[in-house]
């Protein structure tokens, strides 16, 4: 079983920065691709980043935070982190960390776990 806590959400200035951390428990973290979704009052949930999770690192980013915000992972400490640089009002949402494991041939699905979210509020 895995589980996933966030933290490192609070309350900062347009411009600011944030860092925001992903614990996992459970094992094998390092086999799942790990990503950070954000919904914001009264809006779907979304996603925001991703990074995967075998040999050859990769990272995808939506249009709206890419050049602002970095998604890294120390597979060591069972940790996924969120960097938010020049954070906009409009990035105001519960961030949530997600765990996607899959088989590497057709990629089925076998665990998704998402985290409680952690409150991101940027003031203009």
């Amino acid at each position: 079983q895995v589980t996933l806590v966030e933290s490192g959400g609070g309350l900062v200035p347009a411009g600011g920065s944030l860092r925001l951390s992903c614990a996992a428990s459970g094992r094998a973290f390092s086999s799942y691709t790990m990503a950070w979704f954000r919904q914001a009052p009264g809006k779907e949930r979304e996603f925001v980043t991703a990074v995967s999770w075998n040999a050859v690192v990769s990272t995808y980013y939506a249009d709206s935070v890419k050049g602002r915000f970095t998604i890294s992972r120390d597979n060591a400490k069972n940790t996924v982190y969120l960097q938010m640089n020049s954070l906009k009002p409009e990035d105001t949402a519960v961030y949530y960390c997600n765990a996607d494991g899959r088989t590497p041939s057709f990629g089925i699905r076998y665990l998704e776990v998402w985290g409680q979210g952690t409150l991101v509020t940027v003031s203009s």
